[in-house]
């Protein structure tokens, strides 16, 4: 990941409702774990998905997603979800997440990388990114390409 100044990280835990009959994390699971990090990272910036809806008509979409996954997580377990900016570009940004333990940090359960567009929120066709969003998740070292 990168610095790690610069990572947001958000407190999860797995209850039954995310878990198969084997008491393991579902796959598709972690997908809904990265989006509540996301979305709990730009409550962090000031920058609400409704806020941006309503005051500039813009929403973020995911263009892309890949997820590896490398250990289960299982019910009860504690977590902690990541986000860090790591391309921010006129219309979309690209973030790396992870996923580990609580009480076992350096225990990965899963990382993604996850290529977020800004659209208009009526058209949904691309639009620049917010200047108050990318003045508070832009980062030094980051390609602002």
């Amino acid at each position: 990941m990168s610095n790690p100044n610069l990572v947001f990280s958000w407190p999860l835990r797995v209850y039954y409702e995310d878990t198969d009959l084997s008491g393991v994390v579902y796959h598709a699971n972690y997908l809904k774990f990265f989006e509540r990090a996301r979305t709990e990272w730009l409550r962090a910036l000031g920058c609400s998905q409704e806020q941006l809806r309503h005051e500039v008509q813009v929403v973020f979409t995911v263009s892309r997603i890949e997820v590896t996954f490398r250990s289960p997580a299982r019910l009860d377990d504690e977590l902690e979800a990541t986000v860090a900016v790591t391309e921010l570009k006129r219309a979309s940004l690209v973030l790396t997440q992870e996923l580990r333990l609580r009480h076992d940090a350096k225990r990965l359960l899963a990382s993604a990388e996850v290529r977020v567009a800004s659209v208009d929120a009526a058209s949904f066709k691309p639009t620049a990114l917010p200047p108050l969003f990318r003045d508070r998740a832009g980062v030094a070292g980051v390609d602002h390409r």
